[in-house]
């Protein structure tokens, strides 16, 4: 290996224990014409909350029940509760900039230029901007809205409108409480903000900080590396091909952030780019699971024996919409509309899976076109 990546890199737990990234030493081997190739395993990422069933029976249980899947966060608030709060700022925001005689006007106009989404970068970026999965936005939790935007004195005072305080350490932070949708208890957190102007030197591990466009979050997160950050990337990649949907335009020049990762030769970057790779195919061998289990016992969500009107109440805890659709409609409306739910998502996920091994696929080819001058190539079991 000689240093071409790192064996170890950093994610996000308990003790910051380290991501191996070793290769499979039995499958390494070098060609007639030279090259060194560098096999890897695919790699799910490892929650210690939550284990992948192996029956597939168990698996649809598991998905009706709002598993499936967990991600990695670097929070304790799930993020519609932190989303709610930067609405506020954001709202608080576009008032003042419609307000001609607000002593911040101008500077509120100036902000929002390229509209709100634009002053907010990070995990709430993507939340607000609607960039992946809806069992992302689901699921994932943080603990702080990073904003974006060189009109500090305007920033520091809107917060201060919607209830942040500065702490001793200068950081503003806002105590909130919500409601636990699956143990119905209240939680309380501390939600803190932060301008990250601050940070625009050096965000820690060389991630210099640069906007809050997708090309920047991700060349945060590709060298940052958290486990945290390689799922944020693949749950982005698993709903954009470059060729359909809203975002097509920016995931295209979003592309530019990987170049340049991989452009360094940097051992940690290469690793992170590796993990990126292993972890998108194991993912996409879980969706197809996924929908395969969904499409061979979906029907069971009509039978009461499985799952009793109780457990339909408690299925539906998981949204405040189904909650809702439940109130209003009934159980058996309800059971009608979780089947065509679970039939949509067993259509949507091999298209997920798809666009997960073309995304592989193409950060392999692309990093191997860099130490091609070393006759080196990595490689990802099937």
């Amino acid at each position: 290996m000689n240093g071409i990546w790192d064996t170890k890199a950093d994610v996000v737990s308990d003790g910051d224990n380290l991501r191996d990234i070793s290769s499979i030493t039995g499958k390494t081997r070098k060609d007639e014409e030279g090259y060194t190739h560098y096999v890897f395993s695919k790699i799910l990422f490892n929650n210690k909350w939550y284990a992948i069933p192996e029956d597939d029976y168990e698996l649809f249980e598991k998905f009706v029940e709002g598993g499936s899947r967990e991600y990695p966060s670097d929070g304790s608030i799930p993020c519609d509760i932190v989303s709610s709060h930067a609405r506020k700022v954001l709202n608080e925001l576009v008032a003042c900039s419609n307000d001609p005689n607000h002593h911040y006007c101008e500077d509120a106009r100036d902000a929002l230029k390229h509209g709100k989404f634009a002053l907010v970068r990070g995990t709430l970026k993507l939340y607000l901007g609607k960039y992946t999965t809806r069992d992302w936005r689901r699921k994932r939790f943080t603990d702080d809205i990073d904003f974006w935007t060189f009109q500090t004195s305007l920033l520091d005072s809107t917060l201060k409108n919607c209830s942040f305080i500065k702490n001793q350490d200068g950081e503003w932070e806002k105590k909130i409480e919500w409601v636990n949708r699956d143990k119905k208890k209240t939680r309380h957190n501390v939600l803190f903000a932060a301008n990250n102007l601050n940070q625009l030197l050096d965000f820690g591990a060389g991630a210099y900080l640069e906007g809050s466009s997708l090309k920047e979050i991700f060349a945060k997160k590709i060298k940052r590396g958290h486990d945290v950050d390689i799922s944020d990337i693949i749950n982005i990649a698993m709903v954009n091909d470059g060729i359909t949907g809203k975002h097509k335009d920016e995931w295209i020049q979003a592309w530019s952030a990987f170049e340049e990762a991989a452009n360094t030769r940097n051992s940690r970057t290469t690793s992170n780019l590796i993990s990126l790779c292993r972890s998108s195919l194991a993912i996409a061998d879980h969706l197809e699971r996924v929908s395969g289990a969904l499409k061979k016992y979906n029907d069971l969500i009509f039978d009461k024996g499985k799952h009793p009107d109780e457990k339909l109440k408690w299925i539906c805890r998981t949204s405040i919409h189904w909650e809702a659709f439940l109130e209003n409609n009934g159980e058996e409306e309800t059971r009608k509309m979780l089947h065509d739910f679970f039939h949509q998502e067993a259509e949507e996920k091999p298209i997920h899976a798809a666009n997960l091994r073309k995304f592989a696929h193409k950060i392999l080819v692309l990093l191997n076109s860099k130490y091609n001058y070393l006759k080196v190539k990595f490689e990802i079991e099937e």
